[in-house]
């Protein structure tokens, strides 16, 4: 069994990485004077991943949108009871999320930590679906879809995923549609839950109040052996220019929301977290709280305090997007883009990227002082194909030049979509003018 300490001088921190003979890979950080614990549980399988296959198919298959969510679901009810009876029983409080490129079971506890990690071990690989359950499910996803497709601030996002991508599955919702998950049936679910959830393509992440030597005991007698299947996904190809410029729709909203995103080139590795950190940067010099943009904008009353940055990106995909509210969305776009390129004549502000990168720097560096953030930290970080100390090297060697360099790259106007959310007429009639943006 392959064990390594893996530490790093720039923070004093450790931890402890171990390829399991099962074919896990198990990532424990104990953090001295801290009394909780939290253990993830992740495979690498989210939303994007609708078309697979292994050595066992003769070809790629396609399966419905929304598939990763509902089996994540399945998977805390087991044949006996639920997973959330069992953690009740030893105080531990659970969880589970689905991404596009990733499902996430975990807990946290201050106490009797080796039972709830036995707990999570075992019903995650313990798959119970039947038809009836299933059939259930769909009824209760169903209801959550439909609350999702009410939320204007979910709306106007995903239409402008839908506006900037034209084929990559990044577009799609990331519990599919009512109609996609009627779909599903138990076959379905054990075929993918096969082919994503063997522990070769799965990670532990343990951080907190914890010893390596007691989890790999625990993970000795709870793991099961998985093999090499011969995992493959597949994406379909993605032009450079977005899909489309514009998107609106109307919905129950007080004052229009909008959504505005820069397609970007896809990358992966320590490259994808040099991008992620000189677009966090980009963003916020241009455009962040500080900035002459945000500053003109907000006095004139053209966008308002909702109005913030993001970066989205993962195996096929990158966008850098701003969302907020404003009567006068398209307006907002054309000032962004002569914002753009007025940085781009006059350059940016090299003391601000300093005090950015400072901030930023020991923002990283505090995320080793918090238990939940450091079992993040580690499992992302091995899904991305780095290591939990990897991003803090990278970004502690970026340069000014690196950032402005990736300007036209990371903010290129000729490849930049916005989607609308505006009011409907009933509602823009009676209370729209009204509303001081």
């Amino acid at each position: 069994m392959e064990k390594k300490l893996i530490y790093n001088d720039r923070t004093d921190e450790s931890y402890y990485y171990v390829k399991h003979p099962s074919g896990l890979s198990i990532y424990v950080m104990r953090l001295e004077g801290f009394g909780g614990t939290t253990a993830m549980f992740g495979t690498k399988y989210g939303s994007i991943n609708s078309v697979f296959k292994t050595d066992g198919d003769p070809d790629f298959i396609a399966v419905p949108d929304g598939i990763a969510h509902f089996l994540e679901h399945k998977l805390f009810e087991n044949e006996d009871c639920q997973a959330f009876e069992l953690f009740s029983k030893t105080g531990a409080s659970a969880d589970a999320y689905t991404t596009f490129d990733r499902t996430v079971y975990y807990f946290d506890c201050t106490d009797r930590f080796p039972e709830s990690l036995e707990i999570l071990l075992d019903f995650v690989q313990k798959p119970y679906f039947t038809q009836d359950t299933v059939d259930k499910e769909q009824g209760i996803i169903g209801q959550e879809i439909k609350m999702c497709e009410d939320n204007p601030y979910r709306r106007v996002y995903f239409n402008l995923l839908g506006a900037v991508y034209k084929n990559h599955p990044v577009k799609t919702e990331i519990a599919g549609t009512v109609e996609s998950i009627s779909k599903i049936d138990a076959e379905l679910l054990y075929r993918c839950y096969n082919a994503f959830y063997n522990l070769e393509n799965m990670v532990l992440a343990v951080a907190g109040n914890c010893e390596v030597d007691e989890v790999l005991k625990i993970a000795d007698k709870a793991l099961k052996p998985g093999k090499k299947i011969g995992l493959k996904t597949s994406f379909p190809s993605e032009p450079k220019e977005v899909a489309k410029k514009s998107v609106t729709e109307k919905m129950s909203v007080g004052i229009p929301l909008f959504s505005i995103g820069y397609k970007c080139e896809p990358c992966s590795g320590a490259e994808m977290i040099k991008n992620e950190y000189a677009s966090e940067f980009l963003m916020s010099m241009i455009f962040g709280p500080t900035s002459r943009f945000f500053k003109e904008n907000t006095a004139s009353g053209l966008i308002n305090q909702s109005f913030e940055t993001e970066t989205d990106d993962g195996e096929g995909y990158f966008m850098n997007a701003a969302s907020g509210e404003s009567n006068d969305p398209n307006k907002v776009l054309r000032l962004m883009n002569l914002e753009i390129e007025r940085v781009k004549k006059e350059g940016l502000d090299r003391s601000e990227f300093d005090e950015l990168k400072k901030s930023r720097y020991g923002s990283l560096i505090r995320t080793f002082n918090n238990v939940s953030a450091s079992a993040s930290q580690l499992l992302v970080s091995h899904m991305a194909g780095c290591g939990a100390f990897e991003p803090i090297d990278i970004l502690a060697e970026l340069t000014f030049e690196d950032v402005a360099e990736r300007l036209g790259r990371l903010l290129d106007p000729k490849r930049c979509a916005i989607s609308i959310i505006e009011p409907t007429d009933d509602i823009k009639e009676n209370d729209y003018d009204n509303r001081i943006c």
